[in-house]
């Protein structure tokens, strides 16, 4: 174990080495505002000419530090976490490989360039998704994202190719400004214009998960966690929002392609937070809130706000690269218990109170929560109001379902947090086990057996934390005041109203051998960094730039490339506005927290309220009507709004259908 630890510590010291690079460089341009290029030729024909080299400006300085920052957190991370792996020196391999991909792709000055990294990127995600390849579920996932990536790539190869035939260039400087050209004096035809800049953002909607190609990154949780932290949340799935930023000055010139792009990113926006409602698995939860995230950044670029769309970038990457550490170190505790078993170490249900057995990941795990929610001061609060902004001054009704989609964002980020660490650890419950009980509800988290009562009539009304079946819904408080008046009374004695109330068999503390445990610290010093990130990296885009003060680090940095895109951008609010424009995104953020809160607080402080939430789950038609709009929300979710059953019905089916008309006409008729 000793012997090959030398190899992760070769990997993250030339790791570190970059980011002092990349460090240095970034202060060097905050304060020059300069950009650098160097090419040279690799091949040369009469009338072609292909060069390679290398492009440093503010957009590949936030990236290469981005990349470098998350990907050596994540490897000493993943020192630990990999430790029981027979794959260690081969994921570490495949890190690498990724990291340096990566990094050639954001430094890249020309389309060819971006292409050839492009697919290596793609082909790192490939095998880390598979990397543990003798699962089938898991080997069907890496298939599934490389599929569905394969057709935005095919759709990049076209637009390349025919922004080369337009421009006669892959350089980027050179193609902008004679695209620009053409377009001014109408020498080119404007549909084929959008057909290639259309084929070129087809690539980005693969790589960044925007619907309707974002099917395969729920599925992608099958890999490792360190995997989903650095590339599902913080660097590749970013590539597809770098594309379009680098790609931006081809884009701003043709107002359909940026409505499109908008209008991809709203949609992706509110697709991702209502799939994510009723998840039980911690990781997809918060893959589909990275797909939700990716589309408020799509839908700045498609609005003009680039330094937004940058700055979420930014803040994003930090505050999810915690959540998911933060949900490995859960699983990593669970283990101990379930064993290496995906489909109930990762189950939120199972969970609960956890709080008291891993301190120190709730406490990483709560700030990255409250990040995203927009609660500030902490980093996705700057960033995302940011955005909520801008989309008023673009579409009304855009900035309606993004403030919209700010709620929901609160409430389900919440929910998953509620799950996970609050209440009690519902797997030592005796039902798990498979013993028979006589329980008010027993712990059948899959769907396959559902809710178990005892003579008790199944009209329950209230979204609670064990929602497991399509058909059979529940509640924790329902209409059984005839049921159990007899039986005792609801007075201030909260253990007799749980044993009377729920007959719950309790914990089974007899037969338990062992607890999650909080993990190592090679695990929660990644953990602690990255809460230093989420808590401050805000504050380098506060857009104050008073006379006492200069905060706005951000609009500094990235100077060259507003000017190129915002001439006439204002970059400073005052306090005032600011305060007034972030006073109402709060406050959804706080109304869905509230919501979350009153459906998945922990059952017992649950009961004190018994009388209060029985007077709102009454029977009635309203109730029912209520009843039925949550069925429909929770089958939505949990069949992840039917997309994925649409494309195997659609297309998966129709050529497995079309592979066999064309075996039985090669075989029967010209083979006869």
């Amino acid at each position: 174990k000793n012997l090959r630890r030398i190899w992760a510590f070769s990997s993250i010291f030339l790791l570190s080495i970059v980011m002092i690079f990349s460090m240095t460089l970034s202060i060097h341009q905050i304060n020059s505002n300069s950009i650098y290029q160097y090419v040279w030729s690799w091949t040369i024909t009469n009338d072609f000419s292909l060069e390679f080299g290398y492009l440093i400006d503010p957009l590949t300085s936030i990236m290469s530090m981005l990349i470098t920052t998350v990907a050596i957190l994540v490897l000493i991370y993943s020192d630990n976490y990999m430790s029981h792996d027979q794959g260690y020196l081969r994921f570490f391999a495949y890190m690498s490989f990724f990291n340096t991909s990566m990094l050639g792709l954001v430094i890249s000055s020309n389309l060819i360039q971006i292409y050839i990294f492009w697919e290596l990127v793609g082909m790192c995600s490939y095998l880390l998704i598979g990397f543990w390849f003798t699962r089938p579920i898991a080997a069907n996932a890496c298939q599934k994202a490389f599929v569905t990536n394969r057709v935005g790539d095919f759709g990049l190869l076209l637009g390349i190719l025919g922004i080369y035939w337009i421009t006669g260039s892959f350089e980027f400087r050179d193609l902008f400004e004679i695209f620009n050209n053409l377009i001014k004096n109408n020498e080119i035809h404007f549909f084929f214009c959008i057909l290639c800049t259309f084929l070129l953002f087809a690539g980005a909607v693969a790589k960044s998960a925007q619907f309707p190609l974002h099917v395969w990154l729920p599925d992608a949780m099958e890999g490792p966690t360190p995997i989903s932290a650095l590339i599902h949340a913080a660097t590749m799935v970013a590539a597809g929002i770098f594309l379009v930023a680098r790609l931006l000055p081809l884009f701003v010139v043709i107002p359909y392609i940026m409505n499109g792009i908008s209008f991809i990113g709203i949609i992706t926006v509110l697709l991702g937070a209502t799939l994510a409602l009723a998840q039980k698995d911690i990781k997809r939860s918060l893959a589909y809130s990275t797909m939700s995230q990716l589309g408020y950044m799509m839908l700045a670029l498609g609005i003009g706000s680039y330094q937004a769309a940058l700055f979420h970038l930014i803040t994003h990457a930090y505050s999810k690269a915690l959540l998911f550490l933060g949900s490995g170190s859960v699983i990593h505790s669970m283990e101990a218990i379930v064993g290496y078993s995906p489909d109930k170490s990762q189950n939120m249900v199972l969970m609960g109170g956890l709080t008291k057995h891993v301190p120190i990941t709730k406490t990483a795990f709560l700030i990255g929560t409250l990040s995203p929610c927009g609660i500030p001061p902490l980093a996705c609060f700057w960033s995302k109001d940011e955005i909520l902004n801008d989309s008023w001054l673009y579409s009304p009704i855009f900035a309606i379902i993004a403030y919209f989609t700010a709620g929901l964002t609160a409430f389900y980020m919440f929910r998953i947090y509620l799950l996970t660490f609050e209440g009690h650890l519902n797997i030592f419950f005796k039902n798990y086990s498979g013993k028979k009980s006589s329980s008010f509800y027993s712990i059948s988290l899959w769907g396959k057996e559902g809710l178990k009562t005892i003579n008790i009539n199944k009209n329950f009304g209230l979204l609670t934390l064990l929602t497991m079946n399509n058909k059979e819904r529940f509640s924790f408080f329902s209409k059984t005041k005839n049921l159990y008046k007899n039986k005792m009374k609801i007075d201030g004695n909260l253990k007799k109203m749980i044993r009377s109330f729920l007959t719950i068999t309790y914990f089974d503390n007899k037969n338990i051998s062992s607890y999650p445990h909080e993990s190592d610290n090679t695990m929660l010093f990644p953990l602690i960094v990255l809460i230093l990130f989420t808590s401050f990296i805000g504050f380098i885009g506060i857009p104050f730039n008073q006379e006492s003060m200069d905060l706005n680090i951000l609009t500094q940095w990235l100077t060259p490339s507003i000017n190129l895109l915002h001439s006439n951008s204002k970059n400073s609010v005052d306090w005032y506005e600011f305060v007034i424009n972030a006073t109402f995104s709060v406050s959804i953020a706080y109304l869905g927290i509230l919501i979350a809160f009153f459906l998945y607080k922990p059952i017992y402080s649950s009961l004190i309220n018994f009388n209060l939430i029985n007077s709102f789950n009454k029977r009635g038609p309203k109730r029912i009507l209520w009843d039925k709009f949550l069925i429909i929300i929770y089958n939505w979710s949990s069949n992840r709004g039917y997309i994925d059953a649409f494309y195997t019905t659609s297309f998966i089916r129709g050529v497995r259908s079309l592979a066999e008309v064309s075996y039985f006409f090669d075989r029967r008729i010209i083979d006869g």
